[in-house]
């Protein structure tokens, strides 16, 4: 594999779909309320897919100095495989880092709102130590937590606050619902590493509550979504759309229920997350065609 073909690899640009949804949402909630800005929505997007590969990078160094990573299945992991240098890695990570740290100021200077620096700060020091320097709070079982609140939350309702100014209810609710897309990845993706974290001492809400149980709360993170997507049908109609994500969600569910190995919850992880963005991209297209019809 060439060198630019392992980076990419590395960036697991498979997870990006995590990133782009809430953007999606919040910039629809925002046409909702006639707040629709096109700037900030771009900006907004090249902030969270910076995040988001520099989050992948980041764990790949810090997983991979750790041992994390020796008997791993799954995608490629740079440190751990020995494809690149540690220090490179951890050099791409902080790039990634960097450059959305530069894009996030572009927003707050177009917008004013200053506290969005320190939003921004707080966000990249969780992407750093979900998995590295000496306590890293994914190794104690936070990691569901954080997905729900940096990717779900803080991304639909930062989206749309950089357009409306205000704390907008609505983005709250189908941030939350994405939220929950993002942390069922992560949680199907600790599923399968159970064994293996085990081993390296790293301790997931997988690893603590068992494989069972941990395929129940996958499977009710995946169907929660769905239920507020139902309630979403009666004030904006159109996100009826959303529903439409059935048809990713059923089989992962199956898979989960019939307890298949490794392979299938790679598969059922791919379904996940593209359930989140069909989420996003559907419910998000709902709300746009009802703030347009009038």
């Amino acid at each position: 594999m060439s060198t630019v073909k392992l980076w990419i690899e590395g960036a697991r640009l498979r997870t990006l779909p995590l990133a782009i949804a809430p953007i999606i949402l919040g910039s629809a909630t925002a046409a909702s309320l006639d707040s629709f800005d096109p700037l900030l929505s771009i900006l907004a997007l090249l902030v969270a897919l910076s995040l988001q590969v520099g989050v992948n990078y980041a764990n790949d160094y810090s997983d991979g100095i750790r041992g994390t990573d020796e008997n791993r299945v799954g995608p490629l992991r740079l440190t751990g495989s020995g494809s690149a240098k540690p220090g490179s890695v951890k050099i791409a990570a902080f790039a990634s880092f960097g450059f959305a740290g530069l894009v996030g100021l572009a927003v707050v200077l177009l917008t004013g709102q200053w506290f969005l620096v320190l939003i921004g700060l707080v966000a990249i020091v969780a992407a750093w130590f979900y998995t590295g320097g000496k306590n890293p709070y994914g190794y104690a079982g936070l990691g569901e937590i954080a997905v729900f609140v940096f990717f779900g939350l803080v991304a639909t309702v930062g989206t749309n606050f950089i357009q409306t100014g205000f704390l907008d209810p609505l983005a709250v609710l189908v941030g939350g619902a994405y939220g929950l897309y993002a942390s069922a990845v992560l949680m199907v993706n600790n599923i399968r590493d159970i064994k293996t974290d085990k081993e390296s001492g790293k301790i997931t809400v997988a690893v603590r509550l068992g494989e069972k149980n941990s395929r129940r709360l996958f499977i009710w993170m995946l169907w929660m979504p769905v239920l507020i997507n139902l309630m979403l049908v009666l004030v904006y109609p159109a996100t009826l759309l959303g529903l439409l994500n059935l048809l990713l969600v059923i089989p992962a569910t199956l898979i989960a229920l019939d307890g298949r190995g490794a392979k299938e919850l790679i598969t059922a992880l791919k379904l996940a997350s593209f359930a989140g963005l069909g989420f996003g991209v559907l419910v998000g297209a709902g709300i746009f065609f009802v703030s347009f019809s009038f």
